[in-house]
């Protein structure tokens, strides 16, 4: 079964005059392993249809079937089910100052509460290992460039390794080389593991990196 199916996924704001259609009858089937890339304009709806998926955003009309669960209608505990299975990855990181790179990815893992400490902190560190960052384990985001903390971000959403990833704008804030570096790190990893993508961006230049380009304009899926 793939992993994505929605099936006339709608989502607005409001009521009456009020009312503002955000997403309207989206049909989208993602396969299992495929990677894909989400375009369009800002306020298009694509940062909501990651959050609908991700169990993030409650969403009531339609229908919209996640790694074989419900989420329209669905109840708190298939959402946190959900959400256990998937990884997140942000435009801004989402890293804990205060930590180090070796820390924030063990968060992940501390959500879960399986293993030891020493357990985790070893799949961590194999994990930065493999995005490139085993010389930089100790060191906190403000000494990390803006690629260096957008590969913790990705060992992080991997670590345990999900089997969905929803990425938002994971290269806006980084150069052309580092955001295509990063963007080739996940695609990697990701194919290794059988890891389902979705991207959401308005980088025109990581769209080779898909196995697939689809258009989100105005709610509506090109």
């Amino acid at each position: 079964m793939p992993a994505i199916i929605t099936k006339n996924l709608s989502f607005s704001y409001g009521q009456g005059e009020l009312k503002r259609q955000v997403l309207n009858n989206v049909n989208l089937t993602i396969e299992r392993g495929e990677i894909v890339i989400m375009t369009g304009p800002s306020g298009s709806g694509k940062t909501t249809l990651l959050t609908i998926l991700g169990g993030l955003r409650a969403a009531s009309e339609g229908s919209a079937i996640v790694l074989d669960q419900e989420m329209i209608g669905s109840s708190e505990a298939t959402q946190m089910k959900i959400r256990s299975q998937s990884g997140y990855i942000f435009q801004q990181h989402n890293l804990i100052p205060q930590l180090d790179a070796l820390q924030n990815v063990c968060t992940a893992l501390e959500l879960d509460g399986t293993g030891t400490e020493s357990e985790r902190k070893k799949k961590a560190s194999e994990m930065l290992e493999s995005v490139g960052l085993g010389d930089r384990l100790h060191h906190r985001p403000a000494e990390l460039s803006g690629g260096q903390r957008q590969r913790v971000s990705i060992a992080r959403a991997l670590v345990r390794h999900p089997q969905l990833i929803l990425a938002d704008e994971p290269t806006a804030s980084l150069d052309k080389h580092s955001g295509q570096e990063a963007v080739s790190i996940l695609k990697k990893l990701a194919k290794e593991a059988g890891t389902t993508i979705l991207l959401v961006t308005h980088d025109y230049r990581i769209l080779d990196m898909a196995d697939r380009v689809i258009t989100l304009e105005d709610g509506v899926l090109k």
